[in-house]
């Protein structure tokens, strides 16, 4: 009888497996980005601090917070608000596992972080495929691709971080792929998971929703529509909770707003905004560019959801629209490319065109690999990376 570990790497395919090959050498890549930036910014002749206080940065001190004291009470910020609850409570629960809080969510990234490349090597393999190329082989080597330009993204290092990236990318992967297969249950049980660590999980619900109206009757039965409600549940139930608690049904709005300018304005406004802080000279520096990173990620996410209009993929092409649309229409861009890191449609035709044309990966790991490594010696050391 083979070992439970075979057993596991035999249910994961040659897509997975492949993906596998890929993403775990790449967490190598960060602890070593992660022990180059202490020591480039060490004080004077003095040894960098511990090495996991790299990673408690910005938006993970946030989640620790929540995850270690709650919500509400004295002492605490009440734009906290602005998080959802999934990755704090699956930070909670790593820290029942290991002894420090930062510790934690590196643990639980790893592992969500590990379930999404999977997911994502498996529906490359299915990109490949569509595609028209060869069987098996060319599966993997797609799979291998889009994993390896996912874990080089521009914000790839928010997926080592205790972030909620990796895993909403866990639940949002692997949901899409039971949906591809007709698994409707578990795909809106995985969706529902999703919405719960992010507000994007409404525009997965979406996604899925029109992809099993789409589906005809030979993928799925009518009986399965209420199905669809599933996802959207953990998000009402967090507004719920804070209209319990704060007595106001937009407190999660108004949270984004008090805490990062985020109040809705039209896209050409938010556009010009974010042009005068990138090359405007409103920011300085380091602020100025990543500033022109979220001009670029949005130039990006426009022209992948005309790609998948043009290929008719209407509910991937509404996912990232939403996402777009969401994050286009607030005072200026910010968090794009780290939403970039959420559509798996851009990793999995990416890496399918790398298997035709293998000079695409070349030239990303030209182009994109210092964007990479800029952005993660800026979070590692401690200023501010979107």
């Amino acid at each position: 009888m083979p070992p439970p570990g075979s057993r596991l790497l035999q249910r994961l395919g040659t897509d997975g497996r492949a993906a596998l090959a890929v993403w775990i050498p790449s967490r190598l890549g960060m602890v070593v980005l992660a022990w180059i930036a202490a020591w480039l910014f060490a004080v004077d002749a003095a040894p960098p601090g511990p090495w996991l206080a790299r990673w408690d940065r910005w938006d993970a001190g946030i989640f620790i917070s929540i995850a270690r004291d709650g919500y509400f009470g004295p002492g605490l910020q009440p734009t906290n608000v602005a998080f959802f609850p999934g990755f704090p409570v699956a930070l909670w629960l790593g820290h029942l596992l290991v002894w420090n809080w930062t510790a934690a969510g590196l643990l639980v990234s790893l592992a969500a972080g590990t379930i999404a490349a999977a997911a994502l090597g498996k529906l490359a393999g299915d990109e490949v495929l569509t595609s028209g190329a060869e069987p098996v082989r060319a599966g993997a080597r797609g799979a291998a691709n889009a994993v390896f330009f996912f874990a080089l993204a521009p914000a790839a290092v928010f997926l080592a971080a205790g972030y909620s990236e990796s895993l909403f990318a866990a639940f949002a992967f692997s949901a899409w792929w039971a949906a591809r297969r007709d698994r409707w249950v578990p795909a809106v049980l995985l969706a529902a998971g999703a919405s719960a660590v992010r507000v994007n999980g409404l525009f997965l619900a979406a996604a899925i929703a029109v992809e099993f109206l789409l589906a005809g009757p030979g993928r799925r039965r009518l009986q399965q529509l209420p199905l669809l409600v599933v996802p959207v549940l953990p998000t009402f139930g967090y507004l719920l909770y804070l209209h319990r608690n704060t007595g106001d049904w937009l407190a999660w709005q108004h949270a984004q707003a008090t805490g990062w300018f985020r109040t809705f304005t039209d896209p050409e406004s938010a556009w010009n905004q974010t042009w005068r802080a990138g090359f405007g000279g409103t920011q300085q520096g380091h602020t100025a560019w990543v500033f022109q990173l979220e001009l670029l990620a949005v130039v990006v996410g426009t022209a992948l959801t005309v790609v998948l209009l043009i290929r008719h993929r209407w509910p991937e092409a509404l996912y990232v629209a939403l996402s777009l649309l969401a994050l286009g229409t607030t005072t200026w861009f910010m968090s794009v490319p780290r939403a970039m890191l959420l559509w798996w449609p851009l990793w999995t035709m990416l890496g399918a065109w790398a298997v035709r044309r293998p000079w695409v990966r070349t030239v990303y790991v030209c182009c994109v690999g210092p964007i990479m490594v800029g952005v993660a010696v800026l979070f590692l050391s401690g200023q501010w990376a979107g």
